[in-house]
């Protein structure tokens, strides 16, 4: 039987800065509907991989392929309505802007519609089945309650989860997530796990979680790569590195 290719393969990424190496010859794949954690210390690159993978850097060697095509050097809003959608350490919201237009605007801009622009000069109104798949997103993503609340009103747990809805209300195959439980509390977090494991789930939405918090990547992912100083150390079930004396070492700061 033939083995399906994967959706995501890096091969051999590899990137500098200066004379410092952030990146060296990281390899793996992500299979369709497939949870990944990339864990490490910080430091490890896993940010530097993921803005390699989204296009917002552009890699001194290796190769990132998605749904079998060569990346190379398509722009970040190609690789987007590929297929492709991202979260950011840095929480990026439009303060005046309500959670659900936040929402409406993204699935216009993935889509390509003319008129967003007659929406920014508010000449147009959202059809129908826009906003349909805007009410599902804030339903799955737990937000209907605050869709008419600016911003700038909002939490930072409740605004990573505007992040979250806005990257994939146009239902990308695969989704990277980077530190979304950043400045979290544990609660919060257990919630962002309850979403992002619903994704998957319901959505057959492969997910690459970049992410420090160990109880969110124990809770999500099918499997963990764990990087160091630029390289990957280790790769198997969350429990399997974990119990890598390297990564050990390098991430719990234990020998």
């Amino acid at each position: 039987m033939t083995t399906p290719a994967p959706l995501l393969s890096v091969r051999g990424l590899t990137k500098s800065f200066g004379g410092a190496v952030a990146v060296s010859d990281v390899s793996f794949d992500v299979a369709a509907g497939e949870s990944v954690g990339l864990i490490g210390p910080n430091g490890a690159g896993k940010t530097t991989v993921c803005s390699c993978i989204f296009g917002q850097m552009r890699p001194d060697a290796g190769s990132v392929r998605f749904c079998g095509r060569e990346l190379g050097r398509l722009a970040t809003w190609r690789r987007a309505r590929l297929g492709i959608g991202r979260t950011y350490q840095r929480v990026e919201v439009f303060p005046e802007m309500t959670v659900r237009d936040h929402l409406l605007v993204a699935l216009r801009v993935r889509h390509h519609d003319a008129r967003l622009w007659r929406d920014l000069l508010g000449r147009s109104a959202p059809r129908a089945d826009e906003l349909a798949r805007v009410e599902e997103v804030l339903e799955i993503v737990g937000l209907s309650e605050v869709a008419e609340v600016p911003a700038a009103a909002l939490g930072l747990g409740t605004c990573r989860l505007v992040e979250l809805a806005r990257a994939i209300v146009a239902e990308p195959r695969l989704l990277l997530a980077d530190e979304p439980s950043s400045g979290l509390d544990e609660h919060e977090t257990r919630e962002l796990a309850a979403v992002l494991g619903t994704l998957q789930a319901t959505r057959g939405m492969a997910v690459l979680l970049v992410e420090h918090d160990v109880f969110l990547v124990d809770a999500v992912v099918d499997r963990a790569i764990v990087m160091d100083l630029g390289r990957v150390i280790a790769s198997g079930t969350f429990g399997e590195v974990m119990a890598e004396p390297a990564v050990r070492r390098a991430y719990l700061g234990v020998p």
